[in-house]
């Protein structure tokens, strides 16, 4: 075997390109295995996909190297307003409003789009001396007590102390090890995608409860030929949503309107529309011997918060800590007691993630009128509490008892790096 490293990643999207970069960064060596090339990954033209980079999730991307590659400047998200509708019905006023001035001036989150992020992860991973990426390549693996043996498609066989499945939802490696996961079905689709509009965002985001799903949009950053853009994340009924989709750009946009409300001016649709449908997924365990999983391989929640990304990075923060701090004192990386400490750190609270969007989906989900009026009362007193409007703005940036030192900005430097490399 010509090569040993100390962590292969199989699966480079962002939560594992992350996690690879970041261990990469601090000199682990890391093997990436993909069954896609990556270039391709780097679309051309805007698409409309984007992501809500939470603001910890931002320290842990600066950490890894990537944030400095973005080729374009995200959209910071400054406020944010949580109302309860109809779609047509102009929106209760018992709301709810965040300002990102009130927790300390940081904005909550930024708008990045999919391929900006991807571009800045491929630069990072090829710039990187301990970082080795096999794509197109489609990996065997063995694990034992004593490491994990790897054999790609392309020929290549190598060793690692740990594998990582960050291969999505489907993760091959997790159905591998006979780890069970839970699922629950919302009968629902998630809509994506971005539209122009007349008037500025002025950095707003709006997160609009209906009875169908909730509607948000979400102010990104000026494109060269559009100066007021926002991203949409909009949760339907399947069949509602399937004729939704096939309409032409006039007729969808002002569907679009009769839910976001007329704030922004005319919308018009721009790149394309995505459409996923709506589950809920729990692993079992997010190890086993030789083997962690991270992100969707190990969870998948209700977009109903816009944190599915940023949980995935959360579990690359906790798990490039650790492994990190045990290479640096010449340690086991893949040791059961690492993924232990692993497991421990991170399903309570994807737990609580999880039962979280699932409860609001079940609340703000219907339109009963003694539930629809208790839950604007509920939000209307929330915005009367500052200690917890504070503590629910926190935990949209990240921050909580799960937040370690990368997440929170302290950077690889808080992570003892002594005898790596």
């Amino acid at each position: 075997m010509s090569e040993v490293f100390d962590i292969c990643v199989i699966g480079a999207g962002p939560v594992g390109a992350t996690l690879a970069t970041t261990l990469a960064t601090a000199g682990v060596r890391v093997a990436v295995v993909d069954a896609a090339p990556l270039p391709p990954m780097e679309h051309p033209a805007f698409d409309g996909r984007a992501y809500a980079i939470a603001a910890t999730s931002r320290h842990l991307l600066e950490a890894a190297g990537v944030w400095a590659g973005l080729p374009q400047t995200p959209g910071p998200i400054r406020h944010i307003r949580v109302l309860d509708g109809q779609p047509g019905e102009p929106a209760s006023r018992l709301g709810l409003d965040f300002d990102s001035a009130e927790t300390g001036g940081e904005p909550f989150g930024w708008m990045v789009e999919a391929r900006a992020l991807r571009v800045a992860l491929n630069a990072r991973m090829a710039s990187l001396a301990h970082l080795t990426v096999h794509a197109p390549a489609r990996a065997e693996v063995t694990r034992d007590e004593t490491g994990a043996t790897i054999r790609l498609s392309t020929g290549a066989e190598f060793r690692a102390a740990l594998v990582v499945g960050a291969e999505g939802r489907n993760s091959l490696l997790r159905r591998q090890a006979g780890i069970g996961v839970t699922r629950f079905d919302y009968h629902q689709m998630g809509i994506v995608g971005a539209i122009a509009h007349e008037l500025p965002h002025d950095e707003v985001a709006l997160e609009q409860f209906l009875p169908h799903g909730p509607f948000a949009q979400l102010p990104m950053a000026p494109t060269k030929d559009h100066q007021h853009v926002s991203a949409i994340v909009w949760t339907e009924k399947r069949h509602l949503a399937e004729r939704f989709l096939a309409m032409p750009d006039e007729a969808y946009g002002r569907e679009i309107e009769r839910r976001m409300g007329s704030h922004l001016g005319r919308v018009t649709p721009i790149g394309r529309r995505w459409s996923y449908p709506l589950t809920a997924m729990h692993a079992a365990r997010y190890a086993d011997t030789r083997l962690a999983l991270v992100g969707d391989a190990a969870h998948g929640i209700h977009p109903i918060a816009g944190q599915g990304l940023n949980l995935g990075f959360r579990d690359v923060g906790a798990l490039a800590e650790l492994i990190i701090q045990a290479v640096a004192a010449g340690e086991d990386p893949g040791s059961p007691g690492l993924l232990a400490r692993y497991q421990a750190a991170r399903r309570p609270d994807a737990l609580v993630m999880l039962g979280a969007t699932h409860a609001l989906e079940r609340l703000f989900g219907n339109s009963i009128p003694p539930i629809r009026l208790a839950r604007r009362l509920g939000l209307a007193a929330v915005q009367r509490m500052p200690g917890l409007k504070q503590f629910f703005a926190r935990r949209a940036m990240g921050f909580g008892s799960a937040t370690g030192g990368l997440l929170e900005g302290r950077g690889l430097e808080s992570v003892p790096r002594q005898g790596i490399g």
